[in-house]
């Protein structure tokens, strides 16, 4: 599987991708804000092993893709998309320091929307962060999400509950956005 976009190539993530992977998953700054991480070597290695194993799930539920650029191929990053049940699923997405604040999140994330929803025929798409993470809202917004408010404490992990901010969008307000009679139903 792999998606296009202007400056992106969105793909399956491969074995040898860990160590590109392990570059931003065992920094602090980039897992404040996650349920993961900081990453050991060890812990690295088994997510790549577990998203490896869940690409031959059928029917598949979930895609953890690395972000690559289109100009020389660097790994510099990761989205996602779960399917929770037949008609909503969750996105997220994670990138190096490095690749930060040029857009590529952004750009990443409404590719996964229009994967969601023209080829997995979700309803209704949705993220969560962390009421202080602005970066990731903004990518929320930016993607036409809606704030549909803050879920509290309904998180425990890293030994405490933590709040999250919630956003969605529906398949017919991303195909409204985005042109796509097909999706205005």
């Amino acid at each position: 599987m792999q998606l296009e976009t202007d400056r992106l190539i969105i793909r399956e993530i491969r074995e040898t991708d860990w160590e590109r992977i392990h570059a931003y998953t065992s920094m602090t700054e980039v897992t404040q804000h996650t349920a993961w991480g900081p990453n050991t070597e060890e812990d690295t290695r088994a997510y790549v092993q577990d998203v490896m194993h869940s690409q031959q799930a059928q029917p598949r539920e979930g895609f953890e893709l690395a972000i690559c650029l289109k100009s020389d191929g660097a790994l510099l990053g990761g989205v996602g998309i779960h399917v929770m049940e037949k008609t909503n699923a969750e996105i997220g997405y994670v990138l190096h320091p490095a690749y930060q604040g040029k857009g590529y999140a952004t750009e990443a994330a409404l590719a996964i929307l229009g994967f969601g929803f023209n080829e997995l025929g979700i309803h209704r798409i949705y993220a969560k962060c962390r009421p202080h993470n602005t970066a990731s809202e903004n990518v929320m917004k930016k993607i036409g999400m809606q704030r549909e408010g803050l879920l509290r404490e309904h998180w425990f992990y890293k030994g405490s509950f933590h709040d999250s901010v919630l956003y969605s969008i529906l398949a017919r307000e991303y195909g409204a956005a985005n042109g796509d009679p097909m999706l205005h139903m």
